[in-house]
């Protein structure tokens, strides 16, 4: 666990009511993402750090303040905990207004100054204009715009977002992450963002942490961990579906790799503590796999040339999303998408025959895991 000043860090384990094993650490100004499948444990460690749930064993500490120990036997309840939590679905007091709802997280500042900060925060969250009127009034956006700065309100020393965005319009959604994310700038605390969205995790976060299970599997940067998974498990979970076996065959001064896979040698330009004969598992993004044109083949396309038939190919709007069976075998597909427009102009189509490069760059290396083609 790295050691930061002024931070948040949480070490939590425990077997009911669900189990946990877990560990995440944030900084500072730093957003950090905790994605994993439902019922892993996200939303729980929210409330240990709240203080709304205490773990059988570890610690919870923030701002170098111990707010859980269980060998010290310190458990500090939720109104001692400066923390700022924005629930899922909100929690507003719904006989109450805008501004009434931020008054009643004030009661830290004295009397005199409450009403101007609360209308501070209401500016701040763009509601200017909107504190008299009760939630019921209020857009979900809104909505969710007073529960943010009401959890402002506290002056907390972390700031925990619950899905916050999830029960609102696509449109909304998009606005409230472009405002959380330069909120950031404004607010130099620690935030924790729960989302099952891996897209809004890569586009907010400084770093993610996977969860699966109550157990923490990986945490790095959204790049590190949507392109270099630890484990074929976390491949799958951050849904990267080209995933192999393999056996790696050589390994050159450079660091370069020969990987056996099927019928095929496959360069891989990054090889990280694996020795020539092990057998292992590997992935490919889908960004990695480039279609080869049929009407200009250039000499790009040697490397890691793969052929296959079209398995699938379903166009979404602007792309087209293509599964290519190799070698006639339908458990060895390779997913990736291509501009609908190129997909056009290549004939791409159920049943054709394309060929593919695997760019050696973007080849990731992971110890072995049973049951994977290769």
């Amino acid at each position: 666990m790295p050691d930061l000043p002024g931070g948040l860090e949480i070490v939590a384990s425990q077997i009911q009511p669900i189990t946990l094993q877990a560990e995440l650490a944030c900084a500072p100004g730093e957003l950090l993402a905790l994605v994993g499948p439902s019922g892993s444990g996200k939303s729980t460690l929210l409330r240990c750090i709240a203080g709304l749930h205490s773990p059988q064993q570890g610690h919870i500490r923030c701002g170098g303040v111990n707010w859980y120990d269980a060998q010290q036997g310190i458990n500090l309840p939720p109104q001692s905990r400066r923390v700022g939590f924005v629930f899922q679905n909100y929690s507003l007091f719904p006989h109450l207004s805008a501004q009434d709802n931020v008054l009643c997280a004030l009661g830290h500042l004295p009397a005199q100054q409450r009403g101007a900060r609360a209308l501070e925060l209401l500016a701040m969250t763009h509601l200017k204009g909107l504190e008299a009127r009760k939630p019921a009034q209020l857009s979900g956006g809104q909505q969710q715009r007073v529960a943010l700065a009401r959890a402002l309100a506290r002056d907390p020393a972390v700031l925990l977002l619950d899905e916050p965005f999830s029960a609102v319009d696509q449109v909304t959604r998009r606005r409230l992450q472009v405002e959380l994310a330069r909120l950031r700038g404004e607010v130099k605390i620690p935030i924790v963002l729960v989302t099952h969205d891996l897209d809004e995790a890569r586009m907010l976060a400084d770093r993610m942490t996977l969860l699966s299970h109550g157990r923490t599997l990986q945490s790095g940067t959204p790049g590190d961990i949507l392109t270099r998974p630890v484990s074929a498990q976390v491949a799958r979970l951050v849904e990267l579906n080209n995933v192999f076996g393999g056996t790696l065959e050589s390994v050159d001064a450079q660091g370069r790799g020969l990987l056996c896979w099927r019928s095929h040698k496959i360069e891989v330009e990054r090889v990280d503590g694996f020795a020539p004969a092990t057998r292992l598992s590997w992935v490919i993004p889908p960004e990695n796999v480039i279609l080869h044109r049929r009407d200009r083949p250039s000499l790009g396309e040697r490397e890691n040339p793969i052929e296959g038939r079209i398995d699938d190919c379903l166009p979404l709007g602007d792309a087209t999303r293509i599964v290519l069976a190799l070698d006639g075998d339908v458990r060895a597909r390779i997913s990736f998408s291509v501009p609908t427009h190129v997909a056009r102009r290549n004939g791409i189509a159920v049943g054709e025959i394309a060929r593919v490069s695997l760019l050696a760059s973007g080849i990731h290396l992971m110890p072995a895991e049973p049951d994977i083609t290769g």
